[in-house]
């Protein structure tokens, strides 16, 4: 599971323009890391122009899935990540993202000619680091992770058990058979000593 991308971009007009965005290109030769960037770029405009206001999608594209979230206020939120990354994580960290983004830059700082000096936000730096892990920076993927691993010690204690189970089940049937030769034993023994009385 890997993030690769974290861009905000506004989305009110076409052209789309990038006013932030943070890559993880480290998985790439140091010679394709700027082709991939400018493809990241490319497609993250043409994915946030074709999300409505208030919208959520995700694009598949080979082995990569573009998270897009639409705010009704001009920016779109867009996350390039492997398809193996879990889709509600990144939602949520969109949402989070696009919710500082707009308190931090109201529309004035980044609408019209402004948008092309784009906005620095290196809040974006620290998150794609962080959910790099989606088990540790999100609440619910942690609990389910435990739950998980829970269930699979439950599982192999109830294999335990039941084994157990199978064990004694052999035990009183061995001891049944034990008692039943015992007894056998026990008649047999009398016999042969009443005959031979000593006096």
């Amino acid at each position: 599971m890997k993030l690769l991308y974290i861009g905000i971009l506004r989305n009110e007009d076409k052209p789309a323009v990038e006013l932030c965005a943070e890559r993880d290109l480290s998985s790439y030769s140091r010679f394709t890391r700027t082709s991939v960037g400018e493809f990241m770029s490319l497609f993250c405009k043409t994915v946030a122009e074709r999300t409505r206001p208030g919208q959520r999608q995700d694009v598949e594209e080979q082995s990569y899935t573009f998270h897009a979230y639409a705010r009704s206020e001009g920016v779109a939120g867009i996350i390039i990540s492997d398809q193996e990354y879990p889709a509600l994580v990144a939602h949520q960290l969109l949402s989070k993202v696009l919710d500082e983004f707009l308190a931090r830059y109201p529309k004035s700082a980044w609408s019209g000619s402004k948008a092309a000096e784009g906005c620095p936000f290196p809040s974006l730096k620290e998150y794609i680091v962080k959910y790099q892990d989606p088990h540790a920076a999100d609440s619910i993927m942690k609990i389910q992770k435990e739950l998980d691993e829970t269930k699979i010690v439950l599982h192999k204690t109830i294999e335990s058990v039941l084994e157990r189970g199978e064990k004694i089940d052999s035990l009183v049937a061995k001891s049944d058979g034990l008692s039943a030769q015992s007894k056998m034993f026990y008649t047999q023994a009398k016999k042969q000593n009443s005959c031979c009385t000593v006096m």
